[in-house]
């Protein structure tokens, strides 16, 4: 995802839950799309699609769509260093919208919030970095880009399976396949979830039958709710903080999977980025470079930056949640 000094801009179109973002070299399938599709309907009934469901998904379904396979092998012609990514995601336009969503949706976030465990600026946060805050989900018929995909493009097997489950929500959700709408990589309704994560995630929080990602904020919130808090969030902590390291400091000690406690750190000579010290707490937390070389910012980071990073890989993207989130709640 990353490289020296720089951030691939592809983390940020694969930035789903459930999606992996390793760039991977296309290998074309040498089967003709109709033979492959035929072969794919086979084994989907065999996994329990009901014969029905297969023909409505695919009766139109006659080559891969030509603007998804454009979309999916198009190498990004830039690339940003963490300062940039930021500037760029974590704009004045969206913390200002962030904060006015916040208060519009105030009671519903707080309800949320307590029965999910999860701070409402957080969810705010991700729903305004993955949809616009539901401004922007994606006009592809899933079930035609994810075939497109599964047929011809990176990680086949991956996109089959995204298909299989795409199938299943058609059949769990009474929808047609017309209505199952996102983005050209799969991705879902405000949550941006691929069909693995809606299927574990999605909630029907109104109680109206359907887990409406697409229309219905409440299904929104406590979906992103129930996705972190099923991943191990804790509403008792924040997410990082900035600091400032010694002269001379073993930068082997960085590392993601290693915990020490706030107060370890702090005899390790870890300053908060003030200089001031870091807080005598217990709290297990991490230290890890987000950028590298000469562009490398140094965070502590707790359980819930990682949570952030199941949702997406990118440590850029997973910082900027958090900086969002921060900044959504705050005034300065």
């Amino acid at each position: 995802m990353k490289h020296h000094l720089v951030f691939i801009l592809i983390a940020v179109l694969f930035s789903s839950p459930g999606f992996a973002h390793e760039v991977q070299q296309v290998q074309e399938n040498s089967r003709p799309f109709g033979l492959w599709l035929e072969e794919f309907k086979r084994d989907a009934e065999a996994q329990g699609i009901a014969p029905a469901t297969l023909d409505e998904a695919f009766a139109h379904s006659e080559a891969p769509i030509d603007r998804v396979v454009e979309l999916d092998r198009k190498q990004p012609e830039s690339v940003l260093t963490l300062a940039q990514y930021l500037g760029n995601t974590v704009t004045d336009k969206r913390i200002k919208e962030g904060r006015r969503q916040l208060a519009a949706n105030r009671l519903l976030l707080k309800k949320i919030g307590r029965k999910y465990g999860v701070q409402p600026r957080f969810i705010v946060a991700l729903w305004g970095i993955e949809s616009n805050f539901g401004g922007y989900t994606g006009g592809f018929e899933i079930i035609d880009a994810l075939a497109t995909l599964a047929y011809d493009g990176r990680r086949a097997d991956f996109f089959r399976g995204e298909l299989i489950d795409a199938l299943r929500i058609l059949e769990q959700e009474h929808m047609q396949a017309s209505a199952l709408k996102g983005s050209w990589a799969g991705a879902l309704g405000q949550c941006q979830f691929m069909p693995d994560s809606y299927l574990k995630y999605a909630v029907d929080y109104d109680k109206d039958g359907k887990r409406d990602i697409w229309n219905t904020k409440a299904d929104v919130f406590a979906s992103i709710a129930n996705y972190l808090k099923s991943s191990g969030w804790d509403d008792n902590i924040g997410w990082a903080r900035r600091v400032a390291l010694p002269v001379g400091f073993n930068r082997e000690l960085a590392d993601i999977a290693s915990e020490k406690s706030l107060i370890e750190w702090g005899r390790l000579g870890v300053r908060a980025e003030s200089g001031g010290k870091l807080p005598a707490k217990n709290i297990q937390a991490s230290l890890l470079f987000v950028g590298e070389g000469d562009d490398a910012v140094p965070y502590i980071v707790y359980g819930n930056y990682k949570v952030l990073l199941k949702w997406n890989r990118s440590r850029f993207f997973a910082t900027a949640v958090g900086m969002l989130a921060d900044r959504v709640e705050s005034r300065r």
